[in-house]
């Protein structure tokens, strides 16, 4: 594993019974953080459970166990020390109180120290008091400290009672726990040097089940009081317990490259602690920041690391390899060698042993591999071991003679290797060697996202991913698998997929370009594989309906949506079904709580899906659109409406989703607000639009049109009710049906100005629907009347050509059939016809015969509805417009 830049899994969640839970992932760190908490009960053994639950959707299960073990290995006062900068406490309470509050409903009890800065300062402005510093320091003289205790104990007061408000018994401790001395009194007046720590007091209110809640204020022995930084305190109380995290929340959630401005993941001391001294950027605060930290870890267990984190993303730091802020570790030093007489064998073979498959199963041994790599050498090869001094992670690189891309042959860690995140740091420096690489890892290998994560492409081959990183030729590519696949003795059975350089954290995009090597590679393919970049999570509202439940299908076999809230009123509390990624309930979100969710923008939920009943959505539209206002316009989350509501926007804001027709401006559309087409408009468009240069502008086109009665959505009335419904047809809405109006109007958008119908004369049909008696599935028969005489052969002509190359749209010589269709991804047109010609026939008689008959068939709830959600929001984002959507390689045209 790896300190990855994944998206974290989030969730909204209820605990049944006397606990009510919202579980809210944000912000720029991709973390996880809990905005509302509210017990009235203490804690139970299967209350806990569901807490420790709902932190796998914030990391995998493994992970979150493996953390929960770890810190519940040590004693409660050693599990971590928190400072609570000043501006936390007045901004972000509420979220702070949760995510304690979260934490020791999991047995955990964090110590808090807390800052009151940005109030001190308010409160000495209104008292006309000038705050001075020196160095750095705030000269604190008798009225600063005056007003400073009376700040420092509203402020301890106000978090104590916030927790005490979720049901979390907390100790405000205000003194008694820091013994100080002046630290230079004629220089800084009452400002103390802490010079012994009581920390049975903190003790004491752990054993009472109380979660201590420290101010930074110090004692001299004979009683005066002292201010001291909340920094320097937290750092001296933690020399004294050695927890295993110290954590310093602020609002900035972790320290930012000068130069590049992107948040650094992972700081290795031993390592990095020297050139990063070197960088212009490091200076002033930054660099004070950085020798503060230094001398603390120097004097703790290596086990011992600090986080700069914010409040909301506490969790997703704490409980997951990927983490979210900035974690800084003293780590290891890191080697390379290029002989293995450079390497401490003896060790470098224990730790193979114990972790590598192929020789801990007895495979191969290590005397066998040694020679492997003579024999590389001899030949004209290179290899390279990297490890680090304590032999907890080692990796082998090689390379035959004449070759330009390496092989990353192994790559094991320990578990203290992991948790260490001493991976991140290997990584970077093979990278660095290395500008190409292939590797091969079992699907089964429980660090498969790791590797995800940091390829730039990867194939299934048998039970097997290849991954790639810097190999950008295509032939290359296919090249590498077809090895890779003869090594192997299989066949890959998989679509690659590849990305960009430009996405930041190292999350690669997903390119468009992937599918165009299934249809070029020699290399045969059947089914898609999986994602290189990091997921992208999605937020669906409405998930009781038909659609809902064939979006998360979609999603959980999507390469990379992940499914992070799934909003039902009705089934709130409920598992979400069909959805094999993460366990993971159903919520109930209101739309404030879906705004507070997109005020992080794209990086925590990228996209939102609304599901909803006709005018229904717009309080939610309102809610996202004001939540993000303020955010650059590629940050904003997509928005996928499924409703009718915004098909006919006129602001400019919203574009129609149906790819086929609108394509080049979905992909270009900077809002990210997409409106998806009726399932009726979507068949009845795909069956006019190739025809609109030939339209006769004085008769309209008239589509007849039989639904499934899950057309009629899950609210009981005869119209999806199958015992009325048998042997059975009911005709509904005869005219001014809303996808009457829609099917016109967004034709209208596609019309030249040279053609019979566009802007000035919009056009215009005739629609008239009919539900039966079978479930999922549209039948449409089109009557399009044409300005010139056409064969049925030039009709088919003018498809075939019109969807050359659309995998979900099938022109068909013969008339589709529902029964075909239903269950598939792709709609379905054929059938064409056009009536005789009558001899001698004249004026209407003969215009009559002008017309084109056009069958087409598609799902209701697919190509319809979720499929085509699917597809809008690849195409949004960037991705493969077919990913995660099950199709043929190659587009089918002319079946028959």
């Amino acid at each position: 594993m790896i300190r990855a830049s994944h998206l974290a899994r989030g969730r909204l969640g209820s605990i049944a019974g006397a606990s009510r839970v919202a579980l809210a992932s944000s912000a720029h760190a991709r973390g996880a953080a809990v905005r509302a908490y509210t017990y009235q009960t203490r804690p139970d053994t299967s209350e806990k459970e569901t807490i420790v639950k709902l932190l796998y959707n914030i990391g995998s299960k493994k992970e979150v166990e493996q953390y929960l073990r770890h810190f519940s290995s040590v004693e409660s006062q050693k599990f971590a020390v928190i400072k609570v900068g000043g501006a936390v406490i007045s901004d972000d309470l509420a979220t702070l109180a949760s995510s304690l509050t979260f934490l020791n409903r999991v047995g955990l009890y964090p110590i808090v120290v807390h800052g009151a800065g940005p109030q001190l300062n308010k409160r000495l402005e209104a008292a006309k008091i000038e705050a001075r510093y020196e160095d750095g320091i705030r000269i604190t003289d008798g009225p600063t400290l005056a007003i400073a205790r009376e700040v420092f104990a509203s402020e301890n007061r106000k978090l104590v009672e916030a927790l005490e408000r979720l049901g979390t018994r907390a100790r405000p401790i205000t003194g008694g726990v820091f013994v100080a001395d002046y630290l230079n009194r004629e220089k800084y007046d009452r400002v103390g040097r802490i010079v012994h720590v009581n920390r049975e007091v903190v003790e004491s209110s752990i054993r009472a089940g109380c979660l201590p809640i420290l101010t930074s204020l110090a004692e001299t022995p004979d009683g005066q009081i002292l201010n001291v930084n909340a920094d320097i305190a937290a750092g001296e109380l933690a020399r004294v317990l050695e927890p295993l995290k110290i954590v310093y929340l602020n609002e900035k959630n972790g320290l930012y490259h000068g130069t590049t401005g992107k948040r650094i993941e992972t700081i290795h001391l031993d390592e990095e602690y020297e050139g990063l001294l070197k960088e212009p950027w490091v200076r002033y605060g930054t660099k004070l920041k950085l020798k503060e930290i230094k001398e603390l870890l120097d004097t703790l267990p290596r086990s011992s690391s600090v986080a700069i984190i914010s409040a909301e993303h506490l969790h997703k730091e704490l409980f997951t390899h990927s983490g979210a802020g900035t974690l800084i570790m003293r780590g290891h030093r890191l080697f390379s060698e290029q002989d293995l007489s450079g390497v401490d064998s003896d060790r470098l073979r224990a730790l193979l042993m114990a972790h590598d498959p192929s020789i801990a199963s007895g495979e191969t041994t290590t005397a066998s591999y040694w020679q492997a790599l003579s024999e590389l050498k001899r030949d004209g090869g290179q290899y390279w071991i990297y490890g680090d001094e304590p032999y907890q992670l080692a990796a082998v690189v090689t390379r035959k003679a004449g070759e330009s891309i390496s092989n990353l042959e192994k790559f094991v860690a320990s578990k203290a290797a992991i948790l260490g995140n001493i991976t991140d740091n290997a990584w970077k420096l093979i990278t660095r060697d290395h500008s190409q690489l292939v590797w091969s890892v079992p699907r089964t290998d429980d660090n498969l996202s790791w590797h995800f994560e940091r390829a730039d492409g990867s194939w299934g081959v048998g039970d097997n991913i290849v991954f790639w990183y810097g190999v950008e030729d295509w032939k290359q590519i296919s090249d590498l698998v077809t090895t890779k696949a003869i090594g192997e003795k299989a066949a890959p059975n998989a679509t690659a997929t590849t990305a960009g350089k430009t996405a930041p954290a190292g999350a690669r995009a997903y390119s468009t370009t992937a599918r165009r090597l299934a249809m070029h590679s020699a290399i045969s393919t059947s089914r898609r594989s999986y994602s290189t970049a990091a997921p992208l999570r999605v937020g669906l509202i409405g998930a009781r309906g038909y659609t809902g439940r064939e979006l998360i299908k979609l999603i959980d076999g999507h390469p990379r949506f992940e499914l992070a809230y799934v909003s039902s009123r009705e089934l709130a509390g409920k598992p979400v079904p069909n959805y094999t990624k993460a366990q993971l309930d159903h919520v109930n979100l209101s739309a404030q709580q879906v705004a507070d969710l997109a005020k992080a923008g794209r990086e925590d939920v990228a996209v939102w899906i609304l599901a909803l009943p006709n005018n229904v959505a717009a309080p939610f539209v309102a809610a996202i659109d004001s939540a993000v206002s303020s955010l650059p316009t590629g940050q904003q989350p997509v928005v996928v409406d499924l409703s009718a509501d915004y098909r006919f926007d006129a602001s400019g804001r919203w574009t129609y989703g149906l790819p086929e027709l609108h394509r080049a401006k979905l992909a270009n559309w900077s809002t990210g607000r997409i409106a998806n087409p009726g399932c009726y408009a979507t068949g009845s468009q795909l069956g006019i639009a190739p025809l609109l240069p030939y339209l006769d502008s004085a008769r309209l086109p008239s589509v007849f049109g039989v639904s499934g009665y899950s057309g009629a959505g899950t609210k009981p009335s005869p119209k999806n009710d199958p015992e009325f419904l048998r042997d059975n047809l009911i005709p509904y809405a005869p005219v001014n049906h809303i996808h009457e109006r829609e099917i016109g109007h967004s034709l209208s958008r596609l019309c030249k100005p040279e053609y019979a119908f566009n802007s000035e004369n919009p056009l215009k049909v005739q629609f008239t629907p009919h539900v039966a008696s079978f479930f999922q599935g549209i039948g449409l028969t089109l009557h399009v009347p044409l300005c010139k005489s056409m064969s049925a052969k030039d009709i088919h002509d003018i498809f075939t050509e019109f969807y050359s190359g659309e995998r979900l749209v099938h022109v068909t010589k013969s008339a589709p059939l529902v029964r075909d269709n239903s269950g598939k991804h792709y709609a379905a047109v054929g059938g064409f016809a056009v009536p005789p010609s009558e001899e001698g026939a004249a004026g209407s008689a003969m215009l009559a015969t002008r017309r084109a008959v056009v069958n087409v068939t598609l799902d209701n709830l697919l190509k319809g509805a979720a499929t085509q959600a699917v597809q809008n929001m690849n195409i949004a984002l960037g991705i493969d417009e077919y990913a995660g959507i099950p199709t043929p390689t190659e587009p089918t045209m002319s079946l028959d």
